[in-house]
């Protein structure tokens, strides 16, 4: 009996090198892979329309990139953009814009609220996909702030008020004079919809990636 003990005690100690060896490599894959998740959630985030960065990163990106975010935020007075909302509601639930357009000049910072009701009888995740029309104004219009951010948890018969906050870029093309913003909202773990309601085809007003300065 006094033998077998230091027996046991070695394999013991073997047993618990080999767990450590294999918490280390679990470890080491866990920060491996929350260091990979942010450029695949910008990279999913992006491919859906969904913008990811904040006002801080947008300038860390602006100096790294050399462009100069003040002649963006730069109001042109010569001119006013019509900006048209649209709410596609696929689901059983409430969904508008609080007004149906806004007028506003390229550079100048705006604010519209988006209501959302959830009418079911139970809690519910969900989450707006943003298009725009026409296509060519996605890389002008900059969300500052967008309830299309995040993910939202609502009780039954829950009512929210979400703001969107944007500037349009002065550099926006002189021929375009009217931009539709259209929000899908989805609920989390259902069917995304291949096409928006409300007479938005997808060849004019897909889901894409957009910039943010």
């Amino acid at each position: 009996m006094s033998a077998s003990a230091p027996v046991r005690r070695s394999l013991l100690h073997a047993d618990n090198r080999r767990m450590l060896g294999k918490l280390l490599v679990v470890a080491l894959l866990m920060f491996g892979f929350g260091y990979a998740l942010v450029p695949m959630y910008r990279a999913i985030c992006e491919a859906l329309g969904v913008n990811v960065l904040s006002v801080a990163e947008q300038r860390r990106e602006a100096a790294t990139s050399g462009r100069d975010v003040r002649a963006n935020t730069q109001v042109d007075l010569s001119r006013k953009i019509t900006v048209e909302f649209d709410a596609n509601a696929r689901g059983p639930w409430d969904f508008k814009p609080a007004v149906a357009s806004v007028q506003v000049h390229p550079g100048e910072l705006a604010t519209v609220m988006y209501e959302f009701r959830n009418k079911q009888d139970r809690t519910m995740a969900a989450q707006a996909i943003p298009s725009y029309a026409p296509k060519q104004a996605m890389s002008h219009f900059n969300k500052i702030e967008c309830f299309c951010f995040n993910e939202y948890t609502l009780k039954a018969g829950e009512s929210k008020q979400w703001p969107v906050v944007f500037i349009i870029d002065p550099k926006l093309p002189k021929d375009v004079t009217t931009i539709t913003l259209s929000y899908t909202f989805f609920e989390v773990g259902g069917k995304i919809p291949a096409e928006p309601a409300g007479g938005l085809r997808p060849t004019a007003a897909a889901p894409t990636t957009e910039s943010r300065l």
